[in-house]
């Protein structure tokens, strides 16, 4: 180490300043003003001797205000603002998320807590208006009075026909009924071992269960597939127009069922069909996107009668247990029973 280095570093005085930084401050800037002043009063001066400024004429020029973009974009956040201060947003927070679905908004943000999801909902309404949230209160209040009115309980009075048809459905199906109960209450006396034992045995026949036989049923999506009541043959719509029947188990078609000029929804055979019914009664029944519903028999090729009343597509058609009446649904909001 050198001489200069072992020797003490020198030691820094302390200097104080008396006074506030902010008067001083102050008097620089009121020196430099009064500069500038003297500067441009002299600068005015000159330019009225050398000829360059006339004021002689007394003319005056006003100058055109020009107000920047940006500026304009400042004084309408301004606005903005001042009417979100405006806007009164309810405090809780299950209103808050109402209007905010109703105003097509995402009712949270990640982070987003009850007080910034009020914050955001006061800047929507600031730009769309505070009237926005109440139309669509007002077209949910309408909608649930059309809802009430539509639940409402309402009497009119049937045909007899209708009587009639009530009163054998219930002495055709409270019999039933009953048995289905009784076997429901002997079924709850079963063990729970001895259910889990039938249940683990259904399951083993399950799994044995393999692909029999394949067949192509049409060139058109298939929409629709019911066995017989003797499971000796198999029925068929297609979006061709077409139902086909099948026999079981070789797959041979018997015939083809030809009637309907659009898609087939879908074809139900009758319980009693193949089994106590003649051939040349009513066996099947189709439905089809046009409103039609036709029956078949199983000797005709051609439909035996046709179910007109429907105005719409008709998706699905099945048959009452007792073989006597037909249920038929329509995509205009009906459903109905035919004899």
């Amino acid at each position: 180490m050198s001489d200069e280095e072992d020797s003490a570093p020198a030691v820094k005085k302390s200097r104080l300043f008396y006074g506030s930084l902010e008067e001083k401050e102050r008097q620089r800037i009121t020196m430099e003003t009064a500069s500038s002043a003297t500067t441009g009063s002299d600068a005015l001066k000159a330019g009225i001797r050398a000829g360059n400024i006339n004021i002689s004429s007394g003319e005056t020029m006003e100058m055109e205000e020009r107000v920047s973009e940006r500026q304009l974009e400042a004084l309408a956040e301004f606005e903005r603002r001042r009417r979100a201060r405006q806007i009164t947003v309810s405090t809780d927070d299950a209103e808050v998320k109402a209007g905010l679905r109703a105003l097509g908004e995402p009712i949270t943000l990640f982070g987003e807590g009850p007080a910034d999801r009020r914050e955001r909902l006061r800047s929507v309404l600031s730009v769309v208006g505070p009237d926005a949230l109440k139309r669509p209160r007002k077209d949910e209040e309408r909608a649930k009075r059309s809802r009430d009115e539509c639940l409402q309980t309402w009497y009119h009075e049937g045909p007899a026909s209708l009587k009639e048809a009530r009163l054998w459905l219930a002495r055709y199906s409270l019999p039933r009924a009953m048995r289905r109960l009784e076997a429901a209450r002997a079924l709850k006396e079963v063990a729970e071992a001895t259910k889990t034992i039938r249940q683990q045995e259904l399951h083993k026949s399950l799994r044995n269960l393999n692909n029999f036989c394949s067949q192509i049923g049409d060139d058109r999506p298939i929409s629709f597939c019911h066995f017989s009541p003797d499971s000796k043959m198999l029925a068929t719509a297609s979006w061709s127009g077409l139902c086909k029947l099948w026999s079981v188990p070789d797959c041979a078609l018997i015939r083809t069922l030809r009637g309907h000029n659009t898609n087939v929804g879908a074809v139900a055979f009758r319980p009693q069909a193949g089994i106590s019914l003649d051939r040349s009664d009513v066996s099947l029944a189709s439905c089809a996107a046009d409103g039609t519903v036709k029956l078949w028999n199983l000797e005709s090729d051609e439909p035996v009668a046709d179910i007109e009343g429907h105005s719409d597509r008709v998706s699905r058609v099945s048959w009452h247990p007792s073989g006597r009446f037909l249920g038929t649904t329509c995509y205009d909001r009906s459903w109905r029973l035919w004899d």
